[in-house]
């Protein structure tokens, strides 16, 4: 029989099925092993980790949702038109010198309030002060001349009766006759002509003080000042072009000119009410009536008036003009201030009203449905019938009370 030799030394450990089996003794001998104080510690962590656990189970669950509702409520509904407009006064224009010369006088500044009639400038008026004179010196000589021309019209006349008597009477020469009634309708003549010239003086008396007149730039009516263009001692020139010395406007009554859409403008008529807001205060609209809209785009129109081709414009934007007219009470508008414009197309007063997004998508029967909630918190699906919708609010005709979610 053959003899084994066995390694000297510990024997290893006995081998296991899964390599863990040997886990639950050690924590045995570890948990005996272990102080009071650490046993206490890890039953209690334990318990807080089981306690968690349950909590989390029981009490975390998610909670349910919370619905977002608001009262039908009596309200306002309207399908308008936006748009940009512009104010000016409802008059404006600018007041201009006719008469070339020197500014020698500015009587106004921005901001002051002028009279029909009061003068706003003088111009140098030498000039034409001088013209004024002149012309009625020759308003003077041809009347003197035509006192001259007279008399000798009336010697005219006493020659061709003397003469014409005398022949009558057969004491003197009928040639004697041709030639005094020769002389007689030539002074006639040379009255005429000096009756013309009298005329013509006084005509230019007449625009010698007109021009006069001119150097003094009154207001053609009571208003605003609103800019002044020239100053004192600035030389102006008539001859090319009018300059223009101050803009005048009357503050009372505002124009606002509002840009309307293409796709808008086929819509509005005159006639339709209308309101704007400024950026300073919108939360007051002022209240309007479209007076009128251009036949026309403002960019397609000329300096001479006439409608111009459109085809190098057919990817810009096409706005056409409306117009209306609001009273200023206060001044509160002030020239060139922006307006958000809204024309009103349709409107609903005094309406029952929910939100536009409280409405369900339309039915197979193209009917409308509205979540409603009752007291208790119950939801049911309720049918409408519905008015206007300007895509904020929406009018209810039927189907809902007041005050109901």
């Amino acid at each position: 029989m053959a003899e084994t030799s066995e390694p000297v030394g510990p024997a290893p450990p006995a081998p296991t099925a899964s390599g863990s089996k040997g886990i639950g003794p050690r924590l045995s001998t570890l948990w005996r092993g272990m102080p009071v104080q650490g046993r206490v510690a890890i039953g209690a962590a334990a318990l807080a980790v089981i306690g968690l656990a349950v909590w989390l189970t029981v009490f975390s669950r998610p909670p349910p949702p919370v619905l977002q509702t608001e009262a039908a409520r009596i309200g306002d509904v309207e399908i308008s038109v936006l748009a940009t407009g512009t104010l000016q006064p409802f008059l404006q224009i600018d007041v201009g010198s006719r008469a070339s010369g020197a500014v020698v006088a500015l009587k106004v500044d921005a901001g002051d309030e002028v009279k029909a009639g009061d003068v706003i400038a003088e111009i140098d008026s030498s000039t034409q002060t001088n013209n004024l004179e002149t012309t009625r010196a020759a308003l003077t000589d041809v009347t003197a001349q035509q006192r001259g021309d007279r008399a000798a019209l009336d010697a005219a006349q006493l020659a061709y009766d003397r003469a014409a008597g005398l022949a009558a009477a057969e004491a003197g020469p009928v040639v004697d006759v041709e030639a005094s009634l020769r002389a007689l309708k030539t002074a006639r003549a040379v009255l005429t002509s000096v009756a013309a010239q009298i005329d013509q003086a006084r005509i230019a008396v007449r625009t010698a003080q007109i021009n006069l007149a001119y150097t003094r730039i009154v207001a053609p009516f009571a208003g605003t000042v609103l800019a002044v263009t020239t100053r004192q001692g600035q030389t102006v020139n008539a001859a090319q072009s009018a300059p223009t010395i101050v803009t005048l406007g009357q503050l009372d009554r505002m124009t606002i000119d509002a840009e309307i859409a293409e796709a808008d403008v086929i819509n509005v008529r005159p006639g339709m009410a209308v309101y704007f807001t400024i950026l300073g205060d919108p939360d007051h609209p002022v209240s309007g009536h479209l007076r009128s809209i251009a036949p026309a785009p403002t960019a397609y129109v000329s300096a001479a008036g006439a409608i111009a081709a459109a085809a190098s414009s057919t990817a810009a934007a096409v706005y056409y003009n409306g117009v209306f007219d609001v009273d200023n009470p206060g001044r509160r508008l002030r020239p060139t201030m922006t307006a958000n414009v809204s024309i009103i197309l349709k409107a609903a007063r005094t309406v029952l009203t929910i939100s536009s997004a409280a409405l369900a998508p339309p039915s197979p029967d193209r009917g409308r449905r509205v979540r409603v909630v009752d007291p208790k918190g119950r939801v049911t699906v309720r049918p409408v019938r519905i008015g206007l919708d300007d895509g904020t609010r929406v009018e209810i005709l039927s189907g809902l009370a007041r005050g109901e979610r």
